[in-house]
C-alpha cells in the first residue's frame, strides 16, 4: 500500500502544483482578481482534490477491469493494468494457473487409482458411511449384478441379498472374509466368491471380492484324493494284519500257511502298484514339459507294449481256458510308424497303461486290437480297441478322475489302482495329446489318442 499511497500524494502534488499555475498566471490575470496567496492556497487545495478525484476513478476503473477478469469463468489474458492492480492481476493469475494444475493433477492421480482398481482381477467396490455404493469396478458389477451407472449409490445391502452377505455386513465384525454363492453359480458350474470389508476414512468402507472356485475345488479334490488314498492303503493293511495274526496264532497246515502268504503278497504287491502310481502323478506335475528334440521310434514303443501284453494275458488268463486274442500292428506298419518326440518313459507308461486297462476289462478270449496310423493332416492315432462289456456313457467324462472306479468291486479284483488314467490324461496333456473315449455296453470300447503333426517324422534312415 506504500507505493499506492505515494502515487495518490504525487497526484494531489502534481494537481495542486497544476491548480496553483493555473490561477496565478491564466486565471487571475484574466479576471483582473489580484492573485492574492490565499487565492492561490485556494487554486492550490482544488487542484489536489480534482488530482485525487481523478486517481479516485482511474484506480477505481483498473479495479473494476481485474474484477471483472475474476470473475469470468473462462480466465483470458490479465487486463493491461499499470501499478498495483496489474502486480496483483499477474500475481492472480499465477496462482490461479497453479491450482488448476494441482486440481488437474489430483484428477490424474485420482484417475491413474481408478483405472489401476478397474484393472484388478479382484472386484473393487467404495461405499459410503451408509453402505451406498458410489463406484465400482466391472469385475465386482459382474460378480455381484451391479450396474455402476443405474446402481450408483444404491445401498450394497438391497442390491446383495445372499443371507450369508446381510447376515456378514449386519456382524460390522470384518476381521476374517466370507466365502459365499457368486451371482453365476449353478449346479453345473459352482461360483465361490471370497469377500471381505475394510474400513477407510470416515465410516466408508471397501468391499473387495475374489473368485476362489478353483481354490475351492482345489481344495476339495485335496480331501478327497488323501481319502482315496487312505482308502486304498488300508484295504490291503487291514488284509495284511488279519492274515499276520492268523499266522502268528493259529497252527495252520502247509498248504494253507502257504495260502495266506500268496495272498498277503499279493496284497503287498496292490499296495506297491499304488505307491508306485502316485510317485508317477507327482513326477509328472513336478518335472518340467518334455522337449521335442528327444525322438523315440515307435516301433519300439509297440513292441514293448506288446511283450508286456502278451505276459499279462498269461497273467491274468493262466486259470482260463482261453487266453486274449491281441492284434497289433505288423513288421511292415511299425517299419513305418516313424518317431514321435517326447519323454519315452512317459509314452511307454500312457500305451501301456491303455493296453493293460483293455485286457483287465476284457473277458478271457476277448480281442484286443492296437493300432497306429497316420492322418491326413499329419498327425498320428494310437488306438486300444477291446470288446469287454463296455462303459455306460454316463461314467466316460469322469473316467480320467483319480482313482475314479465304474466298478470298485472289479477294478480290485483285476488289481487296477484306479489311477491309471489319470496317469494317461498327464502324460498325453505333456506331449500335446488328446485322448478320445467312445464305447458301447456289451459292445467293447475304444481309447485312442491324437499326437500333433509337431511331434511326430517319418522313420530315419540309418
Amino acid at each position: 500500500m506504500g507505493w499506492r499511497g505515494f502515487r495518490l500524494l504525487a497526484s494531489q502534488i502534481a494537481a495542486a502544483v497544476l491548480g496553483w499555475f493555473a490561477w496565478t498566471r491564466l486565471m487571475a490575470p484574466g479576471s483582473g482578481a489580484p492573485a492574492t496567496v490565499a487565492s492561490q492556497c485556494a487554486a492550490a487545495l482544488a487542484g489536489a482534490l480534482a488530482g485525487g478525484w481523478i486517481w479516485w476513478l482511474v484506480d477505481s476503473w483498473n479495479a473494476a477491469r481485474l474484477l471483472h477478469w475474476l470473475r469470468q469463468s473462462e480466465l483470458g489474458a490479465v487486463p493491461n493494468l499499470s501499478g498495483i492492480w496489474g502486480e496483483a492481476g499477474t500475481r492472480m493469475r499465477r496462482w490461479i494457473r497453479q491450482s488448476v494444475q494441482q486440481v488437474q493433477q489430483g484428477d490424474q492421480r485420482l484417475n491413474d487409482i481408478l483405472s489401476a482398481l478397474q484393472a484388478s482381477p479382484n472386484g473393487v467396490v467404495l461405499l459410503d458411511d451408509q453402505g451406498r455404493i458410489e463406484w465400482c469396478n466391472q469385475i465386482a458389477e459382474r460378480q455381484f449384478g451391479i450396474d455402476a451407472q443405474r446402481d450408483l449409490m444404491q445401498s450394497i445391502g438391497n442390491l446383495v441379498r445372499d443371507p450369508q452377505f446381510s447376515a456378514y455386513y449386519a456382524a460390522q465384525d470384518f476381521s476374517q472374509d466370507l466365502v459365499m454363492q457368486g451371482r453365476e453359480n449353478t449346479p453345473s458350474r459352482p461360483v465361490k466368491l471370497s469377500v471381505q470389508l475394510y474400513g477407510y476414512g470416515e465410516g466408508r468402507k471397501l468391499l473387495l471380492s475374489r473368485d476362489v472356485t478353483a481354490l475351492e475345488q482345489a481344495e476339495a479334490m485335496r480331501r478327497d484324493f488323501v481319502a482315496n488314498v487312505s482308502h486304498e492303503i488300508r484295504t490291503p493293511l487291514t488284509v495284511l494284519a488279519g492274515f499276520v495274526e492268523t499266522l502268528q496264532n493259529l497252527p495252520l497246515a502247509e498248504d494253507e500257511r502257504n495260502r495266506y502268504l500268496g495272498m498277503m503278497a499279493q496284497q503287498a504287491e496292490r499296495m506297491q502298484h499304488l505307491v508306485e502310481d502316485l510317485l508317477t502323478l507327482s513326477r509328472l506335475e513336478g518335472s518340467p514339459l518334455p522337449g521335442t528334440g528327444d525322438w523315440i521310434p515307435v516301433s519300439q514303443l509297440l513292441q514293448r507294449c506288446e511283450n508286456e501284453a502278451r505276459g499279462l494275458s498269461a497273467a491274468l488268463t493262466r486259470k482260463q481256458a482261453k487266453p486274449h486274442v491281441l492284434n497289433f500292428p505288423d513288421a511292415q506298419a511299425l517299419q513305418e510308424a516313424g518317431e514321435i518326440a517326447g519323454a519315452s518313459a512317459e509314452l511307454h507308461s500312457a500305451f501301456s497303461n491303455l493296453v493293460a486297462n483293455a485286457m483287465r476289462y476284457t473277458p478271457a478270449g476277448g480281442q484286443i486290437e492296437v493300432r497306429w496310423e497316420r492322418l491326413e493332416d499329419g498327425s498320428a492315432r494310437f488306438a486300444v480297441k477291446d470288446t469287454g462289456a463296455g462303459i455306460d456313457p454316463k461314467h466316460l467324462s469322469r473316467l480320467t478322475e483319480r482313482f475314479y472306479r465304474v466298478d470298485r468291486s472289479r477294478s480290485r479284483d483285476t488289481g487296477g489302482t484306479g489311477l491309471g488314467l489319470a496317469i494317461v490324461k498327464h502324460v498325453l496333456q505333456r506331449h500335446g495329446a488328446k485322448l478320445s473315449i467312445s464305447s458301447t455296453l456289451g459292445q467293447g470300447s475304444e481309447f485312442a489318442v491324437t499326437f500333433p503333426a509337431a511331434r511326430l517324422r517319418p522313420p530315419q534312415l540309418q
